[in-house]
């Protein structure tokens, strides 16, 4: 490669509307994940919606389908306001506001315990500023004179990045969590699969104890199809034979080259 020439830039090819649009949808899906962790929920198990909502919407026609599948939820759709999804808890940052209003600083303190936390946060979001008298001062409050805690509504979980709010919809429902269970079973044997030395290419024979309802889910074509596997079969074999934990249902596999 080191006796070709590099490639010079070509200005026309760039598509700075993409650029922008990509830009949006990797943001969405860093909060996305956050919002995950947060919650607790592996990437494997599929959720049904994630909601974003944000001053600046890029058209993301066609790209939208790239988050969705990044975050492993069936749908992104955008919403205007978050106030149904998310709350915030909103206390003084000291460093900043003591010097300037020592004196009224508890007066700070309880007014923002009671104040509509809504209209001020949106207020300081993007540079903005939230004024205010108190005791015949004039307050006025920047974002980083505030510590925020966004608080999510039960059933969803919210994370922020300026004018950009995502809030992921983690309510499992019986079909959501069977899908989570094939996946994690499907991962759990192409690990076992890697674990055992075993080619890419190797198809496998399988056998699953466990309860007929977990084999049930597990044993259909598509699974079969992912892990190679051209014999599922009920009768015990020689083979690697390993306990897996799935989504909280103990299984136990065996499995050897076919």
């Amino acid at each position: 490669m080191h006796l070709t020439s590099f490639p010079t830039v070509e200005s026309k090819y760039i598509n700075a509307k993409l650029e922008e649009e990509m830009d949006y949808v990797m943001k969405v899906v860093f909060l996305g994940r956050a919002c995950r962790s947060k919650a607790n929920i592996k990437n494997r198990q599929p959720l049904s919606a994630v909601l974003v909502k944000s001053a600046v919407m890029p058209s993301l026609k066609g790209i939208t389908d790239i988050a969705a599948d990044e975050l492993n939820v069936r749908e992104v759709k955008m919403i205007e306001k978050d106030d149904s999804f998310i709350s915030y808890e909103i206390k003084p940052q000291l460093k900043t506001l003591g010097p300037r209003y020592g004196r009224v600083l508890n007066d700070i303190r309880n007014f923002l315990q009671n104040a509509d936390s809504k209209e001020i946060v949106n207020a300081v979001k993007n540079g903005g500023v939230y004024s205010v008298e108190l005791k015949g001062v004039k307050v006025e409050l920047s974002e980083s004179d505030l510590l925020i805690n966004t608080k999510s509504q039960e059933g969803f979980v919210a994370e922020s990045d300026g004018s950009l709010t995502v809030v992921l919809d983690c309510e499992l429902t019986p079909e959501l969590i069977k899908e989570g269970i094939v996946r994690e079973f499907v991962s759990k044997i192409q690990s076992l699969r890697k674990e055992s030395g075993f080619e890419v290419v190797d198809h496998i024979r399988l056998h699953v104890e466990g309860r007929s309802e977990i084999i049930g889910l597990i044993a259909v074509e598509e699974v079969k199809s992912d892990v190679l596997c051209d014999e599922f079969t009920c009768e015990q074999f020689d083979g690697i034979v390993k306990e897996l934990d799935i989504n909280g249902e103990k299984v136990v596999v065996t499995i050897s080259k076919v």
